[in-house]
């Protein structure tokens, strides 16, 4: 299985950096998230998963860096949690970080409703970003 790497782009649109490693099992969304075909964008994520779980059968850890994401971008990124906490009831194992700046920043109370949705714990981690 190959890693999933997608360097971001900044310009009208914008998409984080992608870094999902098959062999660690470390996969890493960095940056800000905002683009005109989110789903197209994170489908490709969701497949690298999918991939992963059923290939691959590893630990899993998850590091959301993510400064800024629009609505949909958190539905896709719901989607992928769901994934995982799917393979976590099913006896993977799952690691969420999720880094922020502050308590009062969106993304963190993005996480919040985020794991009361999927009953994932995250690892919410203080960091300037």
């Amino acid at each position: 299985m190959n890693d999933l790497v997608i360097k971001g782009e900044k310009k009208t649109y914008f998409t984080p950096d992608v870094n999902f490693s098959a062999k660690t099992g470390i996969c890493e969304i960095a940056g800000e998230s905002y683009q005109e075909e989110t789903f197209e964008f994170f489908n490709k994520l969701v497949a690298w998963i999918e991939e992963f779980i059923v290939k691959v059968k590893k630990p899993i850890v998850f590091n959301f860096k993510l400064s800024y994401f629009n609505t949909s971008s958190a539905r896709a990124i719901l989607e992928m949690l769901i994934l995982l906490k799917k393979y976590k009831e099913e006896g993977g194992s799952v690691e969420i970080n999720w880094y922020y700046q502050d308590e009062e920043d969106s993304t963190y109370e993005e996480a919040e409703d985020m794991q009361s949705q999927t009953g994932l714990r995250f690892n919410m981690i203080h960091h300037a970003m």
